[in-house]
């Protein structure tokens, strides 16, 4: 049992106690601690044989082993068609034994919040408020003893202490459930589904932060938001939002229309460039963009016994001979997905399966997710000894699938450089020679000298991974939170290499971008909230297309495509021109007093 409940032994003699200075920690006890003192209060892990660190050790070794035993043995019974009634000595003990340990553990969390109410409310056989002398110390045989006083040393700094900040709550209601969440009987995360109402429960959340914390939240709007909208979707545990400005760069002529393009940045300089772009390429007549690929990826990884197997099985979906069965297995999870192809890979006995389907206006992940498990379900049937790694049904809708990393997604990867993801976007205009010099102020050969040492020789060098571009990722993270898609997705969709060339005897300029695996959707996820909505609106692909599904994500991958063209076109010829810096310091540079608006 744990010794510091021990009650507090007999003090010795006073002759004892003015021995040698070896007895300089058995000083005498003030007289508010005496052996009448009263005993702990009991605890209900005093019942236990042994301490509960190690009972709970045992319990969860006992409960994870038997389980993972019974798994094994299900798995074995299943490969050999042995019915699973029928159960071994070993089999019974160690059901058993799951049994005894789930509801040992069951208990121990009763008992855990029992003992918490107990410890609260019972009187310290060890407290020392009364006492006059506050240096006080349990030596090694739990005695209590004072301790002479410290030396004189230099006090060590402490941060500024945080007056507790208290908003007035439009109820008492609201401020008991706020007093709960701070003293941790009310989690923060269930007050959704407790309240009802994910407002009340966003600015309850809030004050509880902003109590518990010590800091304002001041400033951080929260008024005007409709959190109902993102209640399972999109962010957990709201307290407000964040305002991003969005601007506008237009109008981008592309494929004969013309587009105002919102973009939501923090980066000055970021919009009146990529305007200027565009402002050059509708002069020249406009750009064209040819979609040449779109499909989404999933990929999970699976493991046999042997390497062989592992091939027989990638012979097996890499066979034309199977792919129309696959298809139809595959195509049952949604209207919209179409299997369009496998690829796989192999390391040792573990096999990569990349599966790459449409999605419709959808980015798609999902629906590649729910075709990917139909498949893997299916191929269970031929290939029983196959174990799909880390895959399970709480996780296989969201990422379990997706644990290979051959997809891949959000990870700078050479497989969506090379074979593409999502939308894959050719982009390409014509700028004619006047407007290189009058609009952008330079000349078509310094435009084309400078694209080939940085984009092309200086990525090179640099060992850049679809980064041969000059700031593709500025304009597609902009666009991307304006319009509701997925941030972290830029890492992929920023791919891009930007060409340019001298054309029609050396006057005008052809400049390109090739992207070959933008993530974008027009429905789902973010797209869904209102401000996004109306940004997509404003480019008129809002929500899935009527006419021809998948027409508005694609019209959206062109425009994001576009975007990026006029924005390399205009930061090369700030750059040739030696106009980078200026622009920034005139544009990018606040002129306000820092320190008068801190304060």
């Amino acid at each position: 049992m744990d010794t510091r409940r021990r009650p507090p032994k007999p003090r010795r003699s006073n002759s004892s106690q003015d021995g040698g200075g070896h007895h300089l920690h058995q000083k005498r006890l003030p007289p508010s601690i005496d052996n009448s003192s009263p005993s702990p209060p009991p605890k209900a892990s005093d019942a236990l044989p042994l301490p509960l660190y190690l009972t709970n050790a045992i319990f969860f070794t006992l409960f994870f082993s038997v389980a993972y035993y019974l798994l094994y043995r299900w798995r074995d019974k299943i490969r050999n068609s042995t019915p699973l009634h029928v159960v071994t000595f070993p089999e019974i003990a160690a059901i058993i034994s799951l049994m005894a340990s789930f509801i040992y553990l069951l208990g121990f969390f009763g008992i855990d919040f029992v003992q918490s109410f107990i410890t609260r409310s019972s009187h310290d056989a060890w407290e020392l408020e009364g006492s006059d002398n506050p240096n006080f110390l349990i030596n090694k045989d739990h005695r209590l003893v004072t301790c002479p006083p410290p030396a004189s040393i230099d006090p060590i700094p402490k941060l500024p202490n945080h007056e507790t900040i208290i908003t007035p709550l439009a109820s008492v209601e609201d401020e008991e459930i706020v007093k709960s969440v701070t003293e941790g009987t009310l989690p923060s995360y269930s007050l959704e589904t407790k309240l009802g109402d994910c407002k009340r429960a966003a600015v309850i959340r809030r004050e509880a932060l902003q109590r518990t914390t010590g800091r304002s939240l001041e400033g951080l709007p929260i008024e005007g938001f409709d959190y109902d909208s993102i209640l399972g979707q999109c962010c957990e545990m709201p307290v407000g939002y964040v305002q991003i400005p969005v601007g506008i760069a237009g109008p981008l002529s592309l494929n004969g229309m013309e587009f105002m393009v919102p973009m939501a940045t923090t980066e000055g300089c970021l919009v009146a460039s990529t305007n200027r772009g565009c402002k050059a390429i509708y002069a020249s007549g406009g750009a064209s963009s040819v979609l040449y690929a779109d499909g989404m990826t999933r990929a999970p990884v699976v493991r046999f016994e042997t390497a062989k197997r592992a091939s027989e099985l990638k012979l097996f979906l890499e066979d034309p001979d199977n792919f129309d069965t696959l298809s139809v297995v595959f195509n049952r999870s949604s209207r919209f997905g179409r299997l369009q192809g496998i690829q796989c890979a192999m390391a040792g006995k573990n096999l990569y399966i990349r599966f790459k389907c449409s999605t419709g206006d959808a980015m798609g992940m999902n629906m590649v997710s729910k075709g990917v498990q139909n498949v893997l379900d299916f191929l269970q049937a031929d290939f029983p000894d196959m174990e799909v790694i880390g895959l399970s049904v709480f996780l296989h809708i969201l990422s379990g699938v997706d644990i290979g990393n051959y997809c891949s997604d959000k990870k700078p990867a050479a497989v969506n450089w090379i074979s593409g993801r999502g939308k894959s976007v050719v982009c390409e205009a014509i700028i004619k020679e006047e407007i290189v010099k009058k609009v952008l102020k330079t000349s078509v050969a310094s435009l084309v000298e400078l694209n080939m040492l940085k984009n092309l020789a200086g990525s090179a060098i640099a060992g850049a991974l679809g980064g041969f571009n000059a700031h593709a990722s500025n304009i597609v993270s902009a666009v991307f939170i304006a319009t509701g898609q997925d941030p972290a997705q830029n890492v992929e969709s920023s791919n891009c290499i930007t060409m340019m060339e001298a054309v029609n005897d050396g006057k005008d300029l052809h400049i390109s971008v090739t992207m070959p695996s933008i993530e974008v959707g027009t429905v789902g996820g973010g797209t869904q909230l209102a401000s996004q909505s109306a940004c997509l609106n404003l480019l008129g692909v809002k929500g899935a297309s009527r006419e021809a599904a998948g027409s508005n994500s694609v019209l959206l991958a062109n425009i994001v495509a576009g975007s990026v063209l006029a924005g390399e076109l205009s930061l090369m010829a700030a750059i040739a021109q030696g106009q980078l810096v200026k622009s920034h310091m005139k544009y990018n540079r606040s002129s306000k007093d820092i320190s008068t608006v801190a304060s």
